[in-house]
């Protein structure tokens, strides 16, 4: 029997299997089989294909990349024109777009790459439609948009799914939890916090099925069994999203208002083709990349407030010395910095200081240098 055959019949008894407390135990180790065995297919996959790429493999550039993740004709190619200088090939019939289409957004002085993908469909995850290399591409992204029609709004649940199915999981952060393997003393669990969702004997059982029988393992969350799985698995990405809701024009305003109670996450929403609320999905983006703005200051200079140097909230001087060229580190002595940042105007300070929004930034070099 075959990996997907495998799946199939373990997907098949938990259909069978009535949901209750009784049985939370047995759906969790379940669970955590089929994530195993998809993680074991991922990998199959991967050594099959090796480097072939066809037109999906786009270097980064700018600040930050985001992409488009939709069905076959929900707006996606009209939505980047919009959007970028791109002129991706717009058409009324599904798959217009068959490979991938780059664009540059220039907003509030950042530079965001945005990459238009051809439409999967369902079951792109297991490969149909060019599926699982379409959906790759959105592994190494910093911002997924989920694009949906306004008459099929239903499909947000498709999307996340094939997502789901790769190893991608959108607006959610890593479980809190270490799991350090040992060569003997069996499983000994630190709980940090109460757990509802999973009991130790749980988690003990999960642990098994991936071979681990000797570990020391600290919860510093209420976790789930999904959530162990995806640690153990050491193959999952987590990703930010926005679910766009386009063609709005084609509907009454109390239409939209029935349709937004049956979706399930917050949507904004938009026409591409009748350019409404375009400007609003772009501050929406860059909300969500969490941008800061740091302005240089030469030794001796006037301060560049014309283009800032963008950065990301929590960045320190020293990721900033990494931006601007990859020997600046090594020749950084100390930093000088006006703001919200530090205390005082001009405060010295060191490559581990916290940049804030609108900084002003002097970097002083080493002698000599």
């Amino acid at each position: 029997m075959g990996i997907p055959e495998k799946i199939k019949a373990i997907q098949d008894e938990m259909a069978k299997t009535k949901v209750n407390k009784a049985t939370e135990h047995h759906l969790g180790l379940l669970k955590a089989k089929i994530a195993k065995l998809k993680r074991e297919q991922e990998e199959n996959v991967s050594k099959k294909r090796g480097a072939k790429t066809d037109g999906f493999d786009v270097r980064r550039s700018g600040d930050a990349t985001v992409v488009f993740i939709g069905l076959p004709s929900v707006g996606k190619s009209t939505l980047l024109n919009k959007l970028t200088d791109a002129q991706s090939l717009i058409g009324s019939f599904q798959f217009t777009t068959t490979t991938v289409v780059p664009g540059m957004m220039e907003y509030r002085g950042a530079k965001i790459q945005v990459l238009d993908l051809p439409g999967i469909i369902k079951g792109a995850s297991t490969g149909k439609g060019l599926g699982r290399r379409i959906l790759s591409v959105a592994r190494s992204a910093d911002l997924v948009l989920l694009l949906l029609d306004v008459f099929q709004p239903y499909h947000e649940n498709v999307l996340v799914n094939e997502l789901g199915n790769i190893g991608i999981r959108l607006n959610t952060l890593p479980p809190n939890i270490t799991i350090e393997k040992s060569r003997m003393g069996g499983i000994a669990v630190a709980q940090q916090v109460k757990l509802t969702k999973i009991s130790e004997k749980h988690l003990k059982d999960i642990l098994h099925i991936y071979g681990i029988v000797s570990a020391r393992v600290v919860i510093r969350e209420d976790v789930t069994s999904e959530q162990v799985a995806d640690y153990i698995a050491g193959n999952i990405s987590y990703s930010k999203a926005i679910t766009i809701l386009n063609k709005i024009d084609l509907v009454n305003k109390q239409f939209l208002k029935d349709l937004k109670k049956k979706i399930k996450s917050d949507v904004i929403e938009v026409s591409a083709n009748s350019n409404i609320n375009i400007d609003l999905l772009k501050e929406k983006i860059y909300e969500k990349l969490r941008f800061i703005r740091i302005y240089m200051r030469p030794k001796g200079g006037e301060t560049d407030f014309k283009e800032p140097l963008i950065a990301r909230e929590g960045d320190t001087i020293e990721d900033v010395c990494n931006k601007l060229h990859r020997r600046m580190k090594k020749q950084f002595r100390y930093g000088m910095v006006w703001g919200k940042s530090v205390k005082f105007g001009g405060q010295r300070v060191g490559l581990n200081h916290i940049l804030l929004d609108e900084d002003v930034l002097t970097i002083i070099k080493k002698r000599g240098m």
